[in-house]
């Protein structure tokens, strides 16, 4: 047990305590009795340092992230969060991990090759994610989703950030950072209305913490791998 705390850094701990301590706190202190949602909350905050350590593990656990995620979406009309996670997120994640485990830095580690993606991609990836979210944008108005701006704009952000992931580049915590944001913004439109919700804004605002830190420590990881 000891070796595997060693495994990450005082400030990654730090980090995913403060995530796990903020989550369940606010679960008690507004005594919510949604366990599914403090449970994939959970599964979230501890997904998102597994991934900012390139581990595969990080990628398991995002795919059973992104389905109960999907269910709570569905309990709330966000379909468009439900079609994103269940139909993108999830799907993509499993790519991901294929990806992940098939460029590992040195063999029998669990730390995937960080990659560099050309401007031209970059450009392609952008371009793919607003054709993307063109398309979406139709079928969440035929679905009448809850707040529809913030929604389809969720979708943009979502797919550049899972293409991202999958190419292995350090700017997909940048994308999922940006897709925290208007996570934020959405659950606390729902949270108005319900206040069981209130966790998964807590849930977010604890991503962005982590994804930024996440792109801090693939750059840091990108450094270290190529010298």
């Amino acid at each position: 047990m000891l070796s595997k705390l060693k495994y990450f850094t005082r400030a990654e701990l730090t980090l995913w305590g403060c995530s796990v301590l903020l989550i369940v706190g606010s679960f008690v202190l507004f005594h919510q009795t949604d366990y599914l949602t403090l449970t994939a909350s959970l599964i979230g905050a501890t997904s998102l340092i597994l991934n900012a350590k390139g581990n595969p593990a990080g990628q398991v656990l995002t795919i059973a992230f992104s389905l109960l995620y999907g269910y709570i979406s569905l309990t709330c009309a966000y379909y468009g969060e439900m079609i994103t996670y269940l139909g993108m997120t999830a799907p993509m994640s499993v790519f991901a991990l294929i990806s992940w485990l098939r460029n590992p830095y040195e063999a029998g580690k669990a730390e995937v090759r960080v990659n560099s993606i050309s401007r031209r991609e970059g450009v392609f990836a952008c371009l793919l994610s607003l054709a993307v979210t063109f398309v979406f944008f139709f079928i969440l108005r035929a679905f009448h989703t809850a707040n529809l701006l913030p929604s389809t704009i969720s979708v943009t952000t979502s797919f550049l950030a899972v293409y991202l992931t999958a190419r292995r580049s350090p700017l997909y915590a940048v994308a999922y950072a940006a897709n925290d944001l208007v996570l934020i913004v959405l659950w606390s439109l729902a949270a108005m209305q319900d206040f069981s919700y209130l966790s998964v804004v807590v849930c977010f605002v604890m991503f962005f913490a982590n994804d930024i830190y996440g792109f801090y420590n693939w750059s840091r990881m990108r450094r270290r791998q190529a010298a």
